[in-house]
């Protein structure tokens, strides 16, 4: 497994496992606090049930040369759309210095997995 794809199957499994078992702690970074049963579904749901996917299908991907580039593409498209829906919304009303990081942080892991697909 290259190292891009496995520091991000580590993100995501430690964003999802956190998100599964700390909801609060997940989103504590942008001041969110999940106070209803619902928002901390929603927050075990989205940041965890789908983190430890992604995690496990990363991890799948580098070991299926067939589904390898497929993958790859589709986790790296997805990071770099949840980037660019930060920018957006910082256009639209200035974030805090988290959101950010986490452009930074997305973009780069996007790259990652860029790296990674034989064009």
């Amino acid at each position: 497994m290259t190292i891009g794809i496995l520091i991000n199957a580590a993100f995501f499994m430690f964003m999802g496992v956190s998100a599964l078992f700390s909801p609060k702690f997940v989103v504590s970074f942008v001041k969110f606090t999940p106070e209803t049963t619902d928002a901390r579904n929603e927050v075990r749901a989205v940041y965890g049930g789908f983190g430890v996917a992604v995690s496990i299908l990363l991890i799948y991907a580098a070991y299926s040369p067939s589904l390898k580039n497929g993958i790859l593409l589709a986790v790296a498209v997805s990071l770099l759309g949840m980037a660019a829906g930060r920018i957006v919304s910082s256009l639209i009303e200035r974030p805090g210095h988290w959101p950010i990081i986490f452009i930074f942080m997305e973009s780069a892991l996007a790259t990652l997995l860029l790296f990674n697909i034989k064009w």
